[in-house]
């Protein structure tokens, strides 16, 4: 990843702004809503220059540095531009205080994507020179081409052998595409099925209409028949070992959707309430665990695991004094044994999934799933989520209370 002395961030800034570089005095007015624009337009990198585009915030349009107070809370808010699941997928950014010639300014950095096109609230961002733009089809076609020839994420693998006819593309028209195309480009209604298809990464183009794992996980009609192991085993256990009886069983196939779906029900359906009438003069009433903790932790196991090279599902497994939740995959990227479940650390394995997921309602914002879950279980009375990282796999536990 490259890095810039204050000496090269100068001479960037003498360049002015262009297809790579964007000023910004402060934060005030609209400037959020154009950094975040102009970060999706540097991450799909139309121009290919394959190099991070840059934002100065504390400069002027006219190459003034007239620096501002670059406070914790300022860098936390440009930080979170990248995980607050408005630009998808999660773009790969940093951010920074640097001073020049005496003045603070901060600096978003923006990698290119390895999974264009990035939208931004639905629209495909770009840039033209110094003006942000909307991708046009013929651009969409660029940023498609890139993705296949680029250093792709396994889940825009294309799946020999499949053809969009294992796709279901009822949902995909009904349910899916509104929710991850902004509607006013579906408005326009300029691009045909496959076109579609491609810009959302459920094929690999329309040149070569194969369908992505993404989309045999997102739109297939039977995924498990590509990916073997793209399934969840839940286990209720009545006891505390995995010898003791098993009182519910069921290995959980279709879709994504289909999935946690199935899976929220069996969470839900478990999930004990207990009823306190005797601490005041209203009843209340309180579950086994909190619903919204287990729902972040299965989800992270979805969205986190591994899908090359193994045939293991998501295993939930429910014993009487704990839940366990075993991921396929060891750490990830930058995520290692000893910072894993830290907070504000995220990586991304699936990056395009953790899209599917958040477009159709599963996620709300990225990298903070295990924080709610701790916060949520501790003010339930559960000890700590604990985690056990292996070479191959995440097991998860969280403890009754």
């Amino acid at each position: 990843m490259q890095t810039f002395s204050n000496e090269e961030l100068l001479h960037k800034i003498q360049e002015n702004e262009s297809d790579s570089i964007e000023f910004k005095e402060s934060l005030s007015g609209d400037a959020a809503e154009k950094i975040r624009m102009a970060i999706c337009a540097f991450a799909n990198d139309l121009p290919n220059y394959e190099k991070p585009g840059l934002i100065f915030l504390g400069v002027k349009p006219d190459k003034t540095i007239v620096g501002l107070q670059v406070t914790d809370e300022l860098l936390r808010r440009l930080a979170d531009m990248k995980t607050d699941g408005n630009i998808v997928p999660p773009p790969s950014l940093t951010v920074e205080k640097r001073e020049l010639h005496g003045k603070e300014i901060a600096v978003v950095k923006v990698e290119p994507s390895n999974s264009p096109p990035v939208r931004y609230k639905g629209v495909i961002h770009i840039r033209t020179g110094s003006r942000q733009d909307i991708a046009n089809v013929q651009d969409e076609r660029i940023l498609n081409e890139k993705r296949r020839y680029g250093d792709r994420p396994f889940d825009l693998y294309p799946i020999p052998f499949s053809t969009i006819s294992d796709l279901n593309l009822s949902l995909f028209n009904n349910e899916y595409l509104p929710q991850s195309v902004s509607r006013e480009i579906l408005e326009q209604n300029e691009r045909v099925v496959d076109e579609q298809l491609a810009a959302t990464k459920m094929i690999t183009s329309v040149d070569d209409p194969i369908p992505t794992v993404l989309g045999i996980l997102t739109l297939g009609k039977s995924p498990q028949d590509y990916l073997y192991g793209a399934y969840i085993q839940f286990l209720r256990i009545d006891g505390n070992e995995l010898t003791d009886e098993i009182i519910d069983s069921e290995d959980i196939r279709g879709g994504i959707s289909d999935q946690i779906r199935r899976l929220d029900e069996k969470l839900i359906g478990h999930n004990r309430v207990a009823v306190d009438i005797t601490s005041g003069p209203v009843e209340k009433r309180f579950h086994d665990y909190p619903l919204e903790a287990l729902q972040q932790i299965t989800r992270n196991a979805i969205m986190h695991r591994t899908y090359e090279g193994t045939n293991a599902p998501v295993r939930v497994t429910w014993f009487n004094n704990r839940i366990e939740v075993l991921s396929p995959g060891g750490p990830y990227g930058t995520i290692s044994a000893e910072n894993f479940g830290e907070s504000g650390l995220a990586e991304y394995r699936n990056p395009n999934l953790a899209e599917a997921m958040r477009t159709l309602g599963f996620v709300q914002r990225f990298g903070v799933g295990i924080s709610i879950s701790r916060k949520l279980l501790q003010t339930a009375g559960h000890p700590d989520l604990e985690f056990e990282v292996i070479t191959n796999f995440i097991r998860a536990t969280i403890y009754s209370n």
